[in-house]
């Protein structure tokens, strides 16, 4: 029996939510699976993804193909890392102390690297917020002074004759 590790399509329309599952090649695409590995929400910026490591490191050894989406999701998260640590295990290149180390060097790599993405979208959201809000006060200042009563100068009898005016007399 051929297995799949792939996507089954969650959600409304217009917003989907998937689960990571490992499936029977044959079977339908939101029909019946063998395992539910983990979720995936790209609604959110950064997608959200929760992943069972070692239950899909399980179905790989075994011999389940992800699927294009899948595979980069699994690279994402790490289990196709720790499925080639744990190959260099088996063939005796690596200890299995070794291998959690590098895994879990990797691991800490990978979250400082979210979590500047993330500060970094956080911050941008501030700005434009900021930005946004300096633009309304401008409109808002010029909407006032706009509004604000015109007081007239009046023309007072004793300001003297400018040229133009005296040459019109003089005709």
């Amino acid at each position: 029996m051929p297995v799949k590790i792939r996507l089954q399509r969650h959600g409304k329309k217009g917003k989907p939510y998937y689960w990571i599952v490992a499936a029977d090649a044959r079977s339908k695409r939101d029909g019946k699976y063998l395992e539910k590995l983990g979720t995936y929400n790209p609604n959110t910026n950064p997608a959200t993804i929760e992943l069972d490591v070692d239950g899909a490191v399980t179905w790989l050894q075994n011999g389940a193909q992800p699927t294009d989406t899948a595979r980069a999701i699994l690279s994402y998260k790490g289990a196709l890392l720790k499925n080639h640590l744990a190959g260099g295990v088996r063939k005796g290149a690596l200890t299995e102390e070794q291998a959690e180390a590098k895994f879990n060097a990797w691991l800490e790599e990978k979250t400082g690297k979210i979590d500047a993405k993330k500060d970094g979208l956080s911050k941008a959201e501030a700005d434009a917020k900021a930005k946004a809000l300096e633009a309304e006060k401008a409109v808002n200042e010029a909407r006032i002074a706009a509004n604000a009563p015109v007081v007239e100068e009046t023309a007072t009898e004793d300001a003297p004759e400018t040229e133009v005016e005296a040459s019109n007399e003089e005709e």
